[in-house]
């Protein structure tokens, strides 16, 4: 957590140390690495909490080894197979009904809980922000696209590095 802090904080301060070179500059890179930043941030933060929140109500699904999908793709060769049962002992309505649990249907649970993680506020608002941002410089004339677009590359490339220590989850 502090490399994190550290790492924005330089970055910061070298933000700042180009208001002496031009505010024009200054403005643009202080609005988009903030803006790419603020993005990145609040996505990480935001998946973290959705994966949390799953693991709590053991929503997790177990995947397969990625070798075990393209070997197996339907999974004919699994491991508790029935098919080494007798025929006569095999039930099927159990057999039918195991099988349907399996099937993943869309439905409104499903399309909540697609739709709490992508409406977030920690997602909203920072774009919000970028939004706003962009409107402000180009409304007041300061808007310079080959200042701008370079900086959002830096704020994310700092949003993710402090990120990926920020919500880590390993703590």
């Amino acid at each position: 957590m502090k490399q994190s802090i550290k790492l924005i904080a330089i970055s910061e301060l070298l933000i700042v140390a180009t208001s002496l070179f031009s505010f024009s500059f200054f403005i643009n890179l202080q609005i988009a690495f903030l803006s790419s930043l603020f993005i990145i941030l609040g996505s990480s933060y935001a998946y973290r909490k959705m994966v949390d929140t799953q693991v709590a109500s053991d929503m997790v699904d177990e995947k397969r080894d990625i070798l075990d999908e393209i070997e197996d793709p339907h999974e004919l060769y699994e491991e508790d197979s029935i098919n080494y049962a007798p025929v006569e002992e095999l039930d099927l309505r159990a057999i039918v009904k195991e099988e349907k649990k399996k099937i993943k249907t869309f439905s409104l649970e499903s399309m909540k809980h697609g739709a709490k993680g992508s409406s977030s506020l920690f997602r909203l608002v920072p774009y919000l922000f970028l939004v706003l941002g962009f409107i402000a410089l180009k409304n007041n004339q300061l808007l310079d696209i080959a200042i701008y677009l370079p900086s959002l590359l830096v704020g994310i490339v700092i949003g993710s590095m402090s990120g990926k220590e920020l919500f880590s989850i390993e703590k």
